[in-house]
Order: C-alpha cells, then structure tokens, then sequence
C-alpha cells in the first residue's frame, strides 16, 4: 500500500523543542521528494495494471468459446446428495481454489499469445489462440488440489474444463523416447515439471480454455492453462501457459521442486468432513455426518466414519461423475448429548485404504485422516 505522504511527514517533524539545521532540512526535502516520486510511480503502476486488467476482462467478456467436439456427459442426478453444508460437487468459478506465485495476475491478450513446444522434440512447433480454437475441443470434469492443502482443508475444488488434450501437440511435435518429463513455462515465469506418461496416456489431460461453461476467469489462468487429473497442482496447473519443454528430470528442474518439493506430485488418497463442521454444537437426534472424498484418477470406492473410536461404519456414497472427481459420501447418525469425536477414511478404486498415518503437506502433499470434535446437546 502506498502511505500517504502527510502521514510520513507527520511521522517524521522534529521533536518538540529540537530545531533541525540547514543539513537536516535538505537530507528531508530530498527524502520526501523520494517518496513522492516512488508513491507516483506505485500509482502509476497501479493503474496501468487496473487499466490492463479491464482492457483484458473486456476481451474475456466478447469471447465465445467453440463447441465441444467431445462433450461431457450430463453429471449424474446422485452426485449432489443435498445435504446443507456440504461442498456442491462443482465448484462455481468465484468460489474455486486459486493458489500461484503470480503477485500481479498476468494480462494475456488472446491475440498476442502462442504455445511453443520444443526440447526433445521430433520437431518443434507453435501455435497461436486462432490455430488453438480451430482444434477438436474436449470437455472434462476434473477435481484440481493444492499440494499445500491440509488434511480436511479447503483447496480443492471441482470444476468443467474445456481444451485440447495435451497429448494431441505432443504427437504433432514428436516425443523422444528418453524423454520423461514435460517443463511447462508460464506468461509470469512459473514453471512446473509433469511427468510425461501423465500428458500422454488416456488420461484427460488438457490445454484449457473454458471453465464451467465459460472462458478462463484471468486469475485462473485465461486465456490458456493445463489442467491434468491425478497430479497436484504444483507440478501440472500452470496457468497463463506458454512453453511446453519436453526435457527430463535429471535435466531440467521446476519452481517448487528448486524448494524442496517433490518432483512428481501425485495426488494421495484423502476425505473430510463437511458435515457438521468442528466445533460445531449438534442438536441431540438425528443427524447426518457428510463430507468429500477423491484420489482423481484413481477413484473412490467408500468411505468409512468412526465416532469416538466405535467401529467403523459404512458411508454412502454419492454417484461419482469419474474417477477424475471428487465424491460426496453421507452417514446417518443418532447424535446423543456430550462430546464426541468424529474421524473418516477413504477407499480407493484400487484396493488402497487411506492411511492414518499424519504428514505435513511438504514436500508431497498432507495425509492422515481427518477428525473433528463436536458437542452433541
């Protein structure tokens, strides 16, 4: 924030009975003429960015994004079970996650972007914003998550993406076989490392451009990001993209791997709970425990919820769109006066049971179950 310059020469008079001498008047004038400068060119900045901004939301607004050539289907009318409180299965755009390392968002213009793709390549390549829009779109239902969120935490969310799979370039450019690693580079310098089998498999992994029906909000990464199932979004989301470096992971190295995370960032099997919320007083009765639970690209079988160490006992569980997304599971409960601990575990696709082993977030993504105390009365 820029403090207003009566406020630093306010700060700054002289000691009641202290007279500065000609010296300390000058070192102050030219003092103040510093931060004057400095706060005009902070205002400068800031409005130039504002200015940008609306310039590029105007753009935003007048787009229209093309027809799916492969549509998703309609989500499944058991996905939403209904219950208050509890995360809807897609996420609205102004309520989605949004964790980057961009301090001012970057203002693409449609028109002046391109993605070049290169590095162990057959043949690089670079395509424009027209030459992206005339390629076969697909839709997708994906559930993102932060690597940093913590155990029951908030920074998922789920959401409709539109693009163009990603594998669809990387055939065009032509991978080498040694090649393990794609290097994604964003329009503010941010870069992330995705292992290569993760862009080029079935998976839908893709170049987006839509979000639930409409372009990229610019703090999500308009006009261009990747959207890839089953990997934190450290090392997959790059938003505002514009270089895809086919390299490999003893060659090359990403922003958040430099700092100690790891290299490959894929998503561990997690749930919590919505409902009630911790802390919260529960009327004595029935009552319903509710919550979230994902491990993309994987899938969720069932969840399990445990009260006061008491056995653990069957969830129900929501339609899954895909095992891409999250799921909602609910339990019915007889709440009775007092204090009671909850706690809940997930089963994948797979066979896997959600540890209750705890670990931090760093350097690969939070785990352990999620437990919450409430008072029932």
């Amino acid at each position: 924030a820029v403090i207003p310059l009566r406020l630093l020469v306010a700060r700054l008079r002289p000691v009641a009975g202290l007279q500065p001498d000609d010296e300390d008047r000058r070192r102050f004038l030219l003092w103040t003429a510093g931060v004057a400068a400095a706060g005009a060119v902070a205002l400068i900045v800031g409005n130039v960015a504002r200015g940008a901004s609306r310039s590029i939301e105007a753009v935003r607004d007048a787009l229209r994004l093309p027809s799916a050539a492969h549509a998703a289907a309609t989500v499944p009318a058991g996905a939403e079970l209904g219950i208050r409180g509890l995360a809807p299965v897609v996420t609205p755009n102004a309520e989605f996650y949004r964790i980057d390392t961009a301090l001012i968002v970057p203002q693409v213009d449609p028109a002046d972007w391109s993605l070049r793709i290169h590095g162990m390549v057959d043949r690089e390549i670079e395509i424009t914003w027209d030459e992206l829009l005339a390629m076969p779109m697909q839709e997708s239902d994906v559930t993102l998550a932060c690597v940093s969120n913590e155990v029951g935490g908030s920074l998922i969310g789920n959401a409709r993406w539109l693009g163009l799979p990603v594998r669809d370039l990387l055939a065009r450019a032509g991978v080498d076989r040694d090649a393990d690693m794609v290097l994604s580079t964003s329009a503010d310098g941010f870069t992330a490392s995705t292992p290569i089998e993760a862009l080029t498999d079935d998976r839908d992994a893709l170049l987006a451009i839509g979000m639930n029906g409409e372009p990229l909000p610019i703090e999500h990464g308009f006009p261009v990001r990747m959207v890839v199932p089953g990997l934190y979004g450290y090392v997959s989301a790059t938003k505002w993209v514009t270089q895809l470096e086919v390299t490999r992971f003893d060659r090359a190295t990403a922003y958040w791997t430099t700092r100690g995370w790891s290299d490959r960032g894929p998503i561990k099997l997690q749930s919590r709970i919505d409902v009630p919320r911790r802390g919260q007083s529960v009327p004595a009765g029935a009552a319903v425990i509710a919550g979230m639970a994902w491990q993309q690209h994987v899938g969720i079988a069932g969840v399990e919820v445990r009260i006061d160490d008491g056995p653990w006992r069957a969830a129900e569980l929501a339609t899954a769109i895909s095992a891409d997304t999250w799921v909602q599971w609910s339990l019915d409960w007889t709440a009775e006066s007092g204090s009671h601990t909850i706690e809940c575990r997930a089963l994948s696709a797979d066979g896997e049971t959600q540890t209750s082993d705890p670990a931090a977030p760093a350097p690969d993504g939070a785990q352990g179950w999620h437990r919450i105390d409430v008072s029932v009365g």
